[in-house]
């Protein structure tokens, strides 16, 4: 696999059933090289795998598509030209024809649902910072951004204002439009997400933080329901002091409600959500017993209402569950070393994305335990390609914790040769390197690296104590596991310990930082959209309710905050050469972070370089740029780890030098 190879793949999924469950509508993605930027389309594939139909086509793209349950129309979100500007809900008539437009809100459209009858749609709107300009008028200058929120910037959506997402009605036959809750003159405080018909249309179940005066100070969201009509008052049915949350699922009956509950009170970043029901009637909720020290993904009805699907993560894999209402008996569906994405259920049928270490995303049917392959998008490019399975491995930390890993050796590996070796770290930290395609994984294999990828404390996969144990304590269980994986992966004799590299994004960059701040070993480093100057970031990023929480403010407890700069308040000690990068768009990790390490290294004379995206936030959408950073690391790593030309060539492993 080689960069061009970027522009071929398509990203496949958004799975959609159709009422009666002959068809399932989803979504393609693929680079435009001339515009530089991804397209999405939509597609239909039949039940059988028969016919693979594409929908739409253009520009501007398509997505979240969804069927009308009366099966008759499929609705879809897009921003081409049309009656009205910005993202609007469109309609394909089943038999055929062109898509024509259905709303014309002037609002952010964030969201939409169908009616149980057809009849209506359930839109979440955000009313727009400025109003669009009327066509042709004169440009109007930028006016100055005022605020007075306490959470006052998050990444893409950038300063925030008093803008709140609230739900409204909207009459397919006459186009009115109106608000559920309240109406214009209601204060807006409140902002009302993950809304979900109930399935006799009489209700509306959706997730809201309303705690105290500000919510902006809380984490604290819960599952609220309302009648389905304008004007009405909410309720509120969960209680749990942290995270109730969405996405929800009705029961057939319309009497109950599946969520998703976090584990810690007020706020952890680390919680692992589980399944949880509660009663529309009374509000009385509980944990599912079997989902109870797991993490789940978005719970899927069975249409006998007594079990959930929904995906489970497990160690190093992601698989689809049965779990059930009552009882402990979960009912694991697939088996295989793979990872499920997307899941949709109807009609008695259920449709998945599937992926594994060397098979790109594609939609299946799930027949029993057994997974049918229902599109090709990917199949044609992967057959010329020469594909790497991950192999797992297992070491033993310095105090004792078990860490697992997963080492992809390079393309063309021949037994008995030791190859240079990336550690390359996820981010999150709440996250996990898994059994699934992964494009950064096979591209360094097809240079010529061994990748590996370690789930270190504070990774999901292992339940809530794993994630939990590294709590107020950033940079310090994650470095004994990662060296202790790579003294693992060198133990196998496959691995060349003299020619190791290091690297990462977002907290992979941060724990970039806190490793070459305790070892020298690694020749090479590049520390994307990170940070190592904890005092320098709180106010500058989005994560101030987990600095409050976590670590409180910096004049009640300055303590930790000057511990966990110990990469920046040491940088004397890094002589690793390292490759900074991030978007100056980027609200997630600031790019002040990379900055104030690239001049402390360059302050005490340790090579470094810094690389700035233009307009990007913490996750690249510009294809030519996501292309640059690919050959940025190459050029790197290589630079430091001796890699001749060749070996990139042809994806050999080269002799030491």
């Amino acid at each position: 696999m080689v960069l061009d190879d970027l522009a071929k793949l398509m990203n496949v999924g958004g799975p959609q059933v159709s009422p009666d469950g002959k068809w399932v509508a989803y979504t393609t993605s693929k680079v435009d090289v001339g515009e530089d930027k991804s397209v999405s389309e939509l597609w239909m594939v039949s039940w059988d795998g028969s016919q693979d139909v594409q929908l739409t086509y253009g520009p501007e793209g398509a997505g979240s598509p969804r069927w009308s349950p009366d099966g008759e129309w499929l609705a879809f979100t897009s921003s081409r030209p049309g009656k009205a500007k910005g993202s609007q809900v469109w309609l394909l008539d089943r038999r055929g024809g062109e898509a024509h437009q259905l709303t014309e809100v002037k609002e952010d459209l964030e969201d939409y649902r169908w009616s149980p009858d057809s009849r209506q749609l359930l839109l979440t709107l955000r009313a727009k910072e400025e109003p669009e300009p009327e066509k042709g008028a004169k440009p109007v200058p930028p006016k100055p951004i005022v605020i007075d929120r306490y959470h006052f910037k998050q990444d893409v959506q950038g300063y925030l204002s008093d803008k709140r997402e609230h739900l409204f009605l909207f009459e397919i036959a006459t186009k009115k439009l109106t608000r559920v809750i309240g109406d214009e003159k209601t204060e807006d405080k409140f902002d009302e997400r993950q809304a979900e018909w109930s399935p006799d249309g009489k209700l509306i179940a959706f997730v809201s933080n309303q705690e105290g005066p500000d919510p902006d100070r809380s984490n604290n969201s819960d599952v609220f329901v309302v009648e389905a009509k304008g004007g009405s008052v909410a309720k509120k049915l969960t209680s749990f002091t942290g995270v109730d949350g969405g996405p929800l699922a009705w029961s057939p009956d319309s009497k109950r409600i599946v969520y998703r509950q976090g584990v810690s009170p007020r706020y952890s970043i680390y919680d692992m959500q589980r399944l949880a029901v509660v009663s529309a009637a009374d509000g009385v909720p509980e944990v599912l017993p079997a989902t109870a020290e797991m993490l789940t993904g978005a719970p899927v009805l069975a249409a006998d209402g007594k079990s959930v699907l929904t995906t489970i993560t497990e160690d190093r894999v992601d698989y689809l569950a049965e779990v059930p209402l009552s009882g402990k008996a979960v009912k694991r569906l697939t088996a295989e070393k793979g990872s499920v994405g997307a899941v949709s259920a109807g009609a008695g049928h259920v449709a998945v994305v599937w992926t594994t270490d060397v098979t790109a995303p594609e939609i299946y049917a799930v027949d029993g335990k057994s997974l049918r392959k229902l599109t090709a998008h990917n199949d044609a490019l992967l057959a010329q390609l020469n594909l790497v399975a991950a192999e797992d491995l297992s070491a033993k930390a310095s105090d004792g914790s078990e860490v697992h890993s997963l080492l992809t050796m390079p393309v063309g590996y021949a037994a008995g040769a030791k190859a240079p070796m990336l550690l390359w770290i996820h981010g999150g930290p709440t996250s996990q390197d898994s059994h699934r395609f992964a494009v950064d994984r096979q591209l360094i294999a097809a240079h010529g690296f061994a990748v590996l990828q370690v789930n270190y404390r504070g990774s999901t996969g292992r339940g809530h104590d794993y994630s939990l144990a590294i709590n107020a304590d950033w940079g310090d269980k994650e470095v004994k596991d990662l060296l202790a994986a790579v003294d693992g992966a060198v133990a196998t004799g496959k691995i060349d310990a003299d020619r190791m590299g290091v690297g990462g994004w977002s907290y992979g960059g941060i724990l970039t930082d806190y490793t070459i701040a305790s070892t020298t070993r690694f020749k090479a480093a590049s520390s994307g959209a990170g940070t190592a100057n904890l005092l320098g970031m709180y106010g500058v990023d989005e994560y101030i309710l987990q600095y409050d929480n976590e670590l409180q403010p910096p004049w009640k407890n300055v303590e930790p905050y000057l511990k966990l700069s110990y990469p920046f308040l040491h940088a004397d000690k890094i002589v690793t050469p390292t490759l900074f990068m991030g978007g100056d768009k980027d609200f997630n990790v600031t790019l002040v972070g990379g900055e104030q390490m690239y001049q402390a290294l360059k302050s005490v004379g340790t090579t470094a370089e810094l690389v700035v995206y233009p307009g990007q936030f913490h996750g690249f959408t510009r294809p030519s740029f996501i292309r640059d950073r690919y050959q940025r690391w190459f050029d790197w790593y290589d630079k430091y780890l001796g890699m001749p030309p060749t070996a990139k060539a042809v994806g050999a492993v080269p002799a030491a030098k």
